[in-house]
């Protein structure tokens, strides 16, 4: 990944998390946005496909186009001039600094992609959650299976 990431602990990012991040930022381009949010952080998770995280958000109905289109819906789109290097909110900041801090508690030595799912649902007040709740997700609910299906 390039230098635009930079975060103690960046280092225990699985590759899958990293991919799911450069999505993001993909999806910041794609938007025309300046920044990434949580709500381009939950397309990554969404976007990566294959992984845990992915398949888990697939069973409670989440897709990478119904996800897409209650960003455009919530956010709209951008202007375009996206910079090289693609400042975080700081909701986002806070989203992966949670999601080493959730792969701590789980004791764990990597972040995955369910610990930066864990951070959006966490943090609680970014667009990623807001996305998730008009598509009917049930947060509670979620977290609860997440977290029961990581111990």
């Amino acid at each position: 990944m390039s230098g635009r990431f930079h975060l103690n602990g960046y280092e225990r990012f699985t590759q899958k998390a990293i991919i799911a991040i450069n999505i993001a930022q993909g999806e910041s381009r794609r938007l025309g946005h300046q920044y990434v949010g949580t709500e381009q952080i939950l397309l990554g998770l969404v976007g990566e496909g294959s992984g845990f995280t992915a398949q888990f958000l697939t069973s409670v109905g989440v897709n990478l186009e119904n996800a897409q289109i209650e960003v455009e819906k919530i956010i709209g789109r951008g202007k375009g001039n996206t910079p090289l290097d693609i400042p975080y909110t700081p909701r986002a900041k806070q989203v992966l600094e949670l999601s080493v801090e959730q792969s701590r508690q789980l004791n764990v030595n990597y972040v995955g992609t369910e610990h930066l799912l864990l951070g959006i649902l966490e943090e609680g007040g970014g667009a990623g959650v807001r996305v998730l709740e008009n598509l009917g997700v049930d947060l509670v609910s979620l977290e609860q299976r997440l977290r029961s299906a990581l111990t």
